[in-house]
């Protein structure tokens, strides 16, 4: 593999990130460089990568998706030069209760992560389609899927079980949990910075337009908010988080909302931008605080809400870990809004936590006080080396973790 590399592309349902690694051992924290496609079935898609700023790009109204991908890989093809591709590694939300390890795909893992895009629509479709596009148009290259829902894996029986009829876990419906490749990050980045402390009661919150909590002991998953979907758990951007079923029922059986109009506003008009009205990010909603009348009103609710389940499934959390010794925040929001954090925390004082309000506002590795019983911190999230370092490994070299 001398002198190849490894790229990993983050297919979503209006972008493809990327970051191009190179194929050594150790394998290095930051990419050679790193790019995305944003705005895909949009008016005004851009493309923009590492030295480059953002320029405006034209995507078939016919077969966007497709088009944007050619363009990413032009864009690498040019800047590789000469330079082997070692592996195209993809990160996959769904592994189903099949997979649960990074795995080479092939026409029959293909057909496998098919039948799992009903659990993961917004998500699912989109990492097949650049994978089928690639089997298809360069067999040559290893293809590497890896997956969202496996570092849950070891969550015990009675938080993966549905409160269900056994028959339908015997059918495979069960709690998964996903962002396991942030997750696994963690695991590695917080044993480095912190030691045997990580190895306690560790609470991650990933907090980003998709958001959840993950409880670990010994660097493991034993408790998250995600559950069967990636609906579950906490409000998010623009999904609900954990709603009464009857709600739906209620949307369908009296509102005489469509299967389709359910799932829409279930996953794409509810969160933050449902309650607000203005936007799915805090950071635009704050803006809008102290707003008169029901603009002001709505922004204040819709941030309220939003820390209230965050605090709340904390809560729950820290009962099911018998306590707390550590809170890390990541991700878009957790990493970047100190708002968010001072309020989340201020919310959780009666566990003994107790906030660095200068720490806070210049997002140190720390942000809790020398007294706070919890340590507080903040670590930026690295999914794309997870899904590169999985990928060495598979091709035969053995990364640092």
């Amino acid at each position: 593999m001398s002198n190849s590399v490894i790229i990993v592309l983050n297919c979503g349902s209006s972008s493809i990130k990327f970051a191009v690694f190179e194929a050594v051992s150790p394998l290095p924290r930051k990419p050679l460089w790193n790019g995305k496609v944003q705005g895909i079935g949009g008016p005004g898609p851009d493309f923009g990568e590492t030295g480059v700023q953002p320029f405006a790009i034209e995507l078939g109204a016919e077969h966007p998706y497709h088009d944007a991908l050619r363009i990413i890989r032009e864009r690498i093809t040019a800047r590789l030069e000469d330079r082997p591709v070692a592996a195209i590694a993809h990160r996959v939300v769904h592994g189903g209760s099949k997979y649960f390890e990074s795995t080479r795909i092939d026409a029959g893992v293909l057909r496998d992560l098919r039948s799992y895009v009903p659990l993961a629509p917004l998500h699912q479709p989109f990492a097949l389609e650049a994978i089928e596009i690639l089997l298809r148009e360069r067999p040559d290259i290893v293809q590497i899927a890896c997956f969202d829902t496996g570092f849950h894996h070891s969550l015990p029986k009675v938080e993966q079980i549905l409160p269900l009829p056994y028959e339908w876990w015997q059918r495979g419906m069960r709690r998964y949990g996903f962002h396991g490749l942030s997750y696994a990050y963690m695991a590695t980045a917080l044993a480095e910075r912190h030691g045997e402390r990580a190895r306690g009661r560790t609470i991650v919150a990933h907090l980003g337009s998709g958001a959840s909590l993950c409880g670990m002991q010994q660097l493991q998953s034993v408790a998250t908010t995600m559950g069967f979907s990636a609906l579950d758990g906490l409000m998010m951007g623009t999904r609900t988080g954990a709603l009464d079923p009857g709600a739906v029922l209620y949307l369908m059986e009296i509102e005489k909302l469509t299967l389709q109009e359910v799932g829409h506003l279930l996953y794409h008009d509810s969160g933050l931008l449902g309650v607000s009205g203005i936007s799915s990010e805090p950071r635009v909603i704050l803006r809008h605080v102290r707003d008169s009348g029901e603009a002001g009103e709505r922004a204040r609710i819709a941030l309220d809400l939003f820390v209230r389940r965050i605090v709340r499934e904390i809560g729950s959390l820290v009962a099911a870990l018998g306590g707390v010794d550590m809170l890390v925040f990541t991700a878009g929001i957790g990493e970047h809004s100190e708002e968010i954090r001072a309020r989340v925390c201020a919310d959780l004082a009666w566990l003994g936590l107790e906030l660095d309000e200068q720490a806070n506002a210049a997002h140190a590795p720390v942000i809790s006080s020398a007294d706070s019983r919890v340590l507080v911190g903040v670590e930026p999230t690295n999914e794309e080396w997870v899904a590169a370092r999985d990928t060495l490994c598979i091709l035969g070299a053995q990364p640092s973790s």
